[in-house]
């Protein structure tokens, strides 16, 4: 296999968990498990923009908004 069908697979697998990620924050219905999901989330898109699977600012704008979502969410 060549680098760059490898590199794809193994990005493949490191977005879906982020977009799993993500999307269990949206999909939570208790406040009380939010702190923990948004920081299982927001440390996911950062390992994900170190590795160069996602632009930093893309990690940046996401979690900006999962923490915008989580305050909401609390209040």
């Amino acid at each position: 296999m060549r680098q760059e069908h490898v590199a794809r697979r193994r990005n493949a697998g490191i977005k879906s968990a982020v977009r799993t990620t993500v999307k269990k924050v949206r999909q939570s219905t208790q406040p009380e498990s939010l702190p923990a999901l948004v920081s299982a989330a927001s440390s996911a898109l950062d390992k994900a923009a170190k590795r160069g699977v996602v632009h930093r600012k893309y990690a940046a704008r996401q979690k900006s908004r999962l923490m915008k979502f989580a305050n909401v969410k609390k209040a």
